[in-house]
């Protein structure tokens, strides 16, 4: 697979998700952290699910997939142990561009999907290239393991500080940022000291007062 790591908008964008079991629903849950419009079809959903169709979260079809279900979407996802039904979204797919991933059939993915670790705006991407899941999720568990709380604060300081730079037309270089946001205002954070943290990483980067 020729694979090109982006990050995408989803946010108000349509996506279909063909199935309505476990693996499904983590699709649907991944989709739904990205304020995706989604709708399910699948003759059953989970409990889950069903709870989000209930909440308007999302919408569901209780039937199998059919031609035409494609019509306007953005992104596609199949969760089924169907081969025949899986072959049959691809084809439509493909017929109307529209990028599908397929679970467990890296043949007809135009897309994968990686392992992610999230700390507030902070998403981290762990891939294989679809050779390993076992890896990408031993890695994905290790990062979380080891990224503390810290970073969630951390990005939310250095985006203000982005903001205010960027309000006083006074730009701030990489060495600058790197320096700004090395262990030195991280081990601020994690004591707790965020005002302190957010003094000296606006001094760093000389953000006006």
């Amino acid at each position: 697979m020729g694979l090109f790591p982006i990050v995408l908008e989803l946010a108000r964008r349509p996506c279909l998700v063909v199935g309505g079991g476990p693996v499904a629903e983590r699709k649907v849950e991944g989709l739904l952290a990205a304020d995706a419009d989604v709708t399910v079809v699948s003759p059953t959903i989970t409990e889950l699910l069903a709870s989000h169709v209930a909440s308007g979260r999302i919408r569901h079809h209780a039937r199998p997939y059919r031609a035409g279900d494609l019509q306007g979407m953005a992104l596609a996802f199949t969760a089924l142990d169907e081969p025949e039904a899986t072959k049959e979204v691809a084809a439509e797919a493909g017929e109307r561009g529209v990028w599908l991933n397929a679970a467990d059939d890296p043949a007809r993915c135009d897309f994968i999907l990686p392992g992610v670790v999230r700390r507030g705006a902070l998403t981290i991407a762990v891939a294989s290239g679809a050779t390993s899941p076992a890896v990408t999720r031993a890695l994905r568990e290790h990062l979380d393991s080891v990224l503390g709380p810290e970073w969630t604060t951390l990005a939310a300081l250095a985006a203000e500080a982005r903001r205010d730079l960027h309000a006083a037309r006074t730009p701030a270089n990489g060495e600058r940022w790197r320096v700004a946001l090395g262990p030195a205002v991280r081990a601020l954070i994690a004591d707790g000291r965020v005002d302190d943290a957010r003094r000296r990483l606006r001094a760093t980067l000389g953000v006006p007062e």
